[in-house]
């Protein structure tokens, strides 16, 4: 009898391998055949589930914005406005091992997005997705009337989503400089200065 196969699993298994690669190897190593070997596949078998190296990145992709947002959305948000606000933009930062390799992952992807049209639509939707999810961060501030007087919140959204992809790259290139204390520090400050009482 034939070995029944999960496509969903092999697909996420795939993606996985995709991941392991890029993020020991770089992405110019992410050939088809070093992820099947990584994959314990087949060459021919990696192909069945993806046609071409671009279908495997967009997926692969995909596979990383999605747990991000199943991580965030799942969660149950407890402690003060600030440790709220803290723990749920942490869901962007690489402050463990998982968080590193889907930011690691992300990073080079971004760059790849350069010169791969096709991929440039997904980079663009993660974009809006994230920027949306900051909003929600500072509009919640505001909601609670916690943000000081005058403040322009378009400009904060968008100094906050350039504050956490900064600390990001930061901390992966710099791991030994820009600690996970000084990123989280760096983190409360911020938030800190737009509040107009303490948190």
């Amino acid at each position: 009898m034939p070995k029944l196969v999960d496509h969903d699993k092999r697909k996420i298994q795939i993606a996985e391998a995709t991941w392991k690669v890029i993020v020991e190897d770089g992405l110019e190593q992410a050939t088809v055949r070093k992820i099947a070997k990584t994959a314990g596949l087949s060459v021919g078998a990696l192909r069945h589930y993806f046609s071409t190296q671009s279908e495997l990145l967009l997926f692969s992709m995909e596979l990383v914005s999605e747990r991000v947002k199943q991580r965030a959305e799942g969660k149950n948000y407890e402690g003060s406005p600030l440790e709220m606000v803290t723990e749920a933009i942490c869901e962007l930062l690489p402050v463990d091992e998982e968080r590193r390799i889907e930011m690691e992952v992300w990073f080079v992807f971004s760059a790849k997005t350069l010169v791969d049209a096709k991929l440039e639509a997904l980079s663009e939707t993660v974009y809006s997705e994230m920027h949306q999810g900051l909003r929600n961060v500072i509009e919640l501030l505001y909601s609670l009337d916690l943000l000081k007087e005058n403040l322009d919140l378009d400009v904060e959204i968008d100094r906050l989503h350039a504050l956490v992809d900064g600390m990001a790259l930061h901390h992966l290139l710099h791991p030994a400089t820009f600690m996970y204390e000084k990123m989280i520090r760096t983190l409360t400050y911020h938030i800190e200065t737009l509040c107009k009482n303490s948190l």
